[in-house]
């Protein structure tokens, strides 16, 4: 391509032109670009309703109107930008509330144990039927009694040999203190007591069964020989307790009674075969009911030196074996 002269400057020299200067390229603001986007959009809006079908209200009948509506939607989209960006800082800088703790359940004091005689009255009535339990009255354990030992003394009654304490040395003196006097109690009582106690506990299979022994004391002799134990008189008494010390000290050594053992002592009417009518040599006892005899247990199973006043009660014997033997 050839060079002209159009270019070159009015003297005709051939010097080049100097470097143009370009004006400074001005970027738009913030506000403005916002309000240009806003304008291309309502233009966008615009032309697109106007060529597609729209009801008869549509923007696209109105663009006198848009134009002079829209330098107040530019106004106010910058203006809830700069409510935005002001809220913003304020939010970051405000701080989040403090979360209180719960304050904790203050705890509950431990009540003091009730000791169980400060329970009043009307606290037990109010408990209900379905908290009070009803325990069965536990059964007490009678001794294993095996061998039962029942001596019958010719004399009146224990309330009479203790009343003559010269002539009953050993009743007074070591029977009494060591067993159980039951004063009330016949002579009847303690042969139905005594069989009671062989029959309280069933044997076990294969083991002895209980035993009870009966001893009586021989009667007095006939004739002269007898006057020194007639009846109803301090030498009677005095008999009868040397017969019971004698019998006592054989039988007290037994393992049998130790482990085992009961002996049963009262008072009968002890006669003569040949006044009975009975063949010779043999002898009687009569026990009676009334005026009570008075019965003596000695036992190791039994309360030494107790005088209770409970009666015999025929009905139900183990009771009484219950409430006398521990």
């Amino acid at each position: 391509m050839e060079p002209t002269t159009d270019n070159l400057p009015p003297d005709g020299s051939a010097e080049p032109p100097g470097p143009v200067r370009l004006a400074p390229v001005r970027i738009p603001s913030r506000r403005w670009t916002a309000a240009l986007a806003a304008a291309m959009l309502g233009i966008g809006v615009a032309a697109g309703a106007a060529i597609g079908p729209a009801p008869a209200a549509s923007l696209a009948g109105d663009i006198p109107s848009l134009a002079k509506e829209l330098p107040l939607l530019i106004a106010g989209l910058e203006a809830k930008h700069r409510a935005s960006t002001a809220t913003a800082p304020a939010k970051a800088a405000t701080p989040s509330p403090a979360v209180t703790p719960e304050p904790s359940p203050a705890p509950t004091p431990v009540k003091a144990a009730t000791p169980a005689s400060a329970t009043t009255p009307a606290a037990s009535e109010e408990a209900s039927p379905t908290e009070t339990t009803t325990k069965p009255a536990a059964t007490k354990k009678l001794p294993a009694i095996t061998n039962v030992w029942l001596i019958e003394l010719a004399g009146p009654t224990f309330t009479a040999a203790l009343a003559q304490k010269a002539a009953a040395p050993y009743i007074n003196g070591s029977l009494v203190p060591a067993g159980t006097l039951l004063g009330s109690w016949s002579a009847v009582d303690a042969t139905a007591f005594a069989a009671e106690a062989t029959l309280a506990e069933p044997p076990v299979a294969g083991a002895v069964p209980p035993l009870l022994h009966s001893i009586v004391q021989p009667p007095c002799p006939e004739g002269a020989a007898g006057a020194a134990c007639a009846p109803e008189t301090p030498s009677q008494l005095t008999a009868a307790d040397e017969f019971l010390k004698t019998t006592l000290a054989s039988i007290t050594s037994l393992s049998t009674y130790k482990e085992h053992g009961l002996i049963v002592i009262t008072f009968a009417t002890v006669g003569i075969a040949t006044q009975s009518e009975l063949p010779a040599g043999a002898s009687t006892s009569t026990l009676a009911y009334q005026p009570p005899a008075g019965v003596a247990l000695l036992s190791p199973f039994a309360k030494a030196g107790a005088h209770p006043s409970s009666a015999f009660n025929p009905t139900s014997p183990r009771q009484s074996l219950e409430k006398l033997l521990h």
